[in-house]
């Protein structure tokens, strides 16, 4: 005997259930992606996106006391007769503990610091000139340093493209590195503030002859301090045997990468202030999604757990790294191969050491 089909009341009772169900649940979905659209994006990366093509890592030789022709040698390059110049280029905003490190660090190996400053942030907001209202701080550098600063209009640039001021700001940079008197063959360090090549790293490419052209730094990434390692990801750093072709860019130029070069420190301020300054002005502002974010407790709480500042997951492009990364950044009691600087004057910074995570006052 044929199964009869249930009665037309009950398939059209269930369908209104179902139409319910989708209208309750629709708001909910428009919610979460207005709430946590950048989460929901992220965990589903490793679906959606593929993983740019990997770096060849230049490995890196180094133990105190060697002499440079057998450092070079290590390296399967050779030994210079006179070093190179090294110029080091760098966009300022407002790092000045960073940049003093950063300064002291390099002072015995760079020919000239170059750094330009804007009186604008790269979201258009007006800004103090911080490193030269600070000049007297960075006196032990000032006969190495070029400085040139970026005249923007806050008026005609609030609202543009951050990124389109970022990048009349690299163009800027790049007249300035002309007329700084360097010339073919020197090396030049293009670079963030914080992005720290090692003094090792310098003297490296002062004195070996056979290094690349063009080749990524690979550099130890940190967060709020040095307390908060993160992992080996930050490569924007660069150095370049400069030619007339040569502008500043801080994006990939080359797929050879110099491995453990040096220290990114990012979000390291010595003040909840600063930390606010720079997440409503860096180029992605945008991620300030509420203004809770910029609560000055929140921050303080943020930091000494080694959370993410503006709630958001990693960048990863597998489920495996995604997985391994998510949730608080570990602590690290290690304080060992920092820049030298920063351990020699450690009680005016321990705010980027490990157990000196409190700012506010």
């Amino acid at each position: 005997m044929a199964r009869r089909s249930p009665p037309l009341v009950k398939r059209k009772f269930h369908h209104k259930h179902v139409l319910g169900l989708l209208l309750l649940l629709l708001p909910a979905f428009v919610v979460a992606v207005f709430c946590h659209g950048q989460k929901i994006s992220y965990v589903l990366r490793p679906i959606w996106d593929t993983p740019p093509r990997p770096f060849t890592r230049i490995r890196h030789y180094h133990a105190q006391g060697l002499p440079m022709d057998h450092l070079c040698r290590l390296h399967g390059w050779s030994l210079r007769s006179s070093p190179r110049r090294v110029f080091d280029a760098i966009l300022f905003s407002n790092e000045l503990d960073i940049l003093e490190i950063r300064y002291r660090e390099l002072l015995p190996y760079v020919h000239k610091f170059v750094i330009l400053e804007s009186n604008v942030t790269f979201t258009g907001i007006a800004k103090p000139l911080y490193f030269v209202d600070n000049l007297d701080r960075f006196e032990f550098a000032s006969s190495k340093i070029v400085r040139g600063a970026f005249s923007g209009n806050s008026g005609g640039t609030l609202g543009r493209d951050p990124f389109e001021l970022e990048a009349k700001q690299r163009v800027a940079l790049s007249a300035l590195l002309r007329r700084s008197g360097i010339a073919p063959g020197d090396v030049v360090i293009m670079a963030d503030a914080d992005e720290i090549p090692s003094a090792e790293t310098v003297k490296l490419l002062r004195w070996c002859d056979g290094v690349p052209p063009v080749m990524h730094l690979e550099l130890r990434h940190y967060m709020y301090s040095f307390e908060f390692p993160v992992d080996y990801s930050s490569w924007r750093a660069t150095a370049h045997l400069y030619n007339q072709g040569t502008g500043y860019r801080h994006s990939r130029q080359a797929d050879l990468m110099l491995a453990d070069a040096g220290w990114h420190c990012s979000f390291c301020f010595r003040t909840i202030e600063e930390f606010v300054f720079k997440m409503t002005a860096y180029s992605h502002a945008d991620r300030v999604r509420r203004s809770s974010f910029l609560d000055r407790r929140r921050i303080q709480h943020i930091i000494c757990r080694g959370e993410d500042l503006f709630d958001m997951l990693p960048e990863e492009y597998s489920f495996r790294e995604l997985i391994k990364k998510m949730g608080s950044i570990p602590k690290s009691a290690s304080a060992v191969h920092l820049p030298s600087f920063l351990l020699e004057n450690a009680d005016r910074f321990t705010f980027l050491l490990p157990g000196g995570c409190s700012r506010l006052k």
